[in-house]
């Protein structure tokens, strides 16, 4: 195994890419070796790598995004720096060296004959980091796959290397149960054939594109490619034909899905891009088609979102929500916050947010969705949206809600 001493220092900085791109080997020796170099601070995002919660020693600083996966262990405990910001805001803060980026972590495929590497499904922030990290050390994983979009790496920008020949890390997220599937049923009728569609990630995510196995000609620009997608271009619901950009193209970051996914991408029509492609203002504005489907923890009578607090532990990010929420707004066709209308025994639409923390503004939120129906807020008056809010809250909590609300 590499020895880390030798590319990093007393107080430098790390990241290393996420989700199923995360070089797990490398990251798990980091940890080991941390105590003989000293104090560092770290950055990553979607991570499901116990160790983190488990062994990450206490001269490791840890910050993120937001608290994904494992990460809300560490939130949970007190060790998890969150940096709140906009995804689309990580690669200028790379840039100006706001995030750590002495030495970067990645998982590539295996070079190819002119001797580069894919950074495969794992594009999203990397991309964005590398240009501004001096030193690069990559496991080269001989079951990742090379995609299309992002520049390869030369074998000689890596400062250091380890093969490997691993699975890619699955998904773990449960299939959708009956709420999730009303839900999804519910949003599935605000899709038209030929829209552009951005989707957040999870179970609700998956019973949404299940729901849109019916639906013709649809383009997808967003975030993460899971199995759900996949599925969908197999039965020719997907076909990017009347996108306004990237025709006939899947745009996204990064994949999460099952073993099966991570095979077949190659041969589907996805073309991996940085953040600063795929959550870019400008890109998303040209977008008209553009349908944003983002999740919540909770949501207050006005219409604003919490999306990174539940019980105050970090549960989730401000990401790519209000990047994707903003342009289908404003210059797209309409932006979807949905949620479940309840969470451990608690309405989910609230007269203020608990968490304390607005994830996404009101002005950016066209419809909210629960497994009681449709709430229509764009263009609406906050005595009409507090009252188009509760008649989709459950129906126990929603004379509560009327009588808790000033509005």
């Amino acid at each position: 195994m590499i020895d880390f001493s030798s590319h990093l220092s007393r107080g430098d900085g790390v990241w290393w890419g996420q989700a199923a791109a995360e070089p797990r080997p490398l990251v798990d020796a980091l940890i080991l070796q941390n105590p003989r170099i000293g104090p560092i601070q770290v950055f990553t995002g979607l991570s499901w790598n116990d160790q983190l919660a488990i062994t990450i020693p206490g001269r490791m600083s840890m910050s993120s995004y937001g608290g994904l996966g494992q990460l809300r262990e560490l939130s949970r405990s007190g060790r998890l720096d969150v940096v709140p910001c906009h995804y689309s805001a990580l690669p200028r803060m790379f840039a100006e060296r706001l995030l750590p980026c002495d030495v970067g972590l990645v998982q590539v495929s295996p070079p190819d004959a002119d001797g580069t590497c894919s950074l495969g499904i794992g594009v999203d922030y990397v991309a964005d980091a590398i240009p501004h990290t001096p030193v690069l050390i990559a496991e080269i994983n001989q079951r990742m796959p090379e995609t299309l979009g992002a520049p390869r790496i030369p074998l000689e920008r890596f400062a250091a290397w380890v093969t490997t020949d691993r699975p890619l890390a699955e998904d773990p997220t449960r299939p959708p149960g009956d709420t999730e599937q009303r839900i999804a049923s519910h949003i599935a009728e605000l899709i038209d054939d030929g829209d552009t569609v951005q989707l957040g990630v999870g179970s609700m995510g998956s019973a949404v594109l299940d729901a849109l196995a019916g639906h013709e000609h649809l383009g997808v620009h967003t975030g993460m490619v899971t199995d759900g997608l996949l599925r969908l271009v197999d039965k020719g619901v997907v076909t990017g034909s009347r996108k306004e950009i990237d025709p006939g193209v899947i745009v996204a970051g990064t994949a999460l899905g099952s073993a099966e996914l991570y095979t077949r991408l190659p041969e589907m029509p996805v073309c991996f891009l940085p953040i600063s492609y795929t959550h870019s203002p400008r890109i998303l504005s040209q977008l008209q088609s553009l349908v944003s489907i983002n999740f919540a923890v909770e949501v207050d009578l006005t219409g604003q979102v919490g999306a990174e607090v539940s019980r105050g532990v970090y549960v989730g990010a401000v990401g790519g929500q209000v990047d994707f929420t903003r342009a289908a707004s404003l210059t797209g066709k309409r932006s979807i916050i949905a949620l479940r209308a309840t969470s451990g025994g608690q309405s989910t639409i609230k007269p203020f947010l608990d968490g304390g923390v607005v994830s996404t503004a009101r002005s950016d939120v066209d419809v909210v969705v629960t497994e009681y129906g449709v709430a229509h807020l764009r263009g609406r008056s906050l005595r009409e949206r507090a009252h188009r809010l509760i008649q989709i809250a459950d129906p126990r909590f929603r004379d509560e809600l009327l009588e808790g609300s000033t509005l």
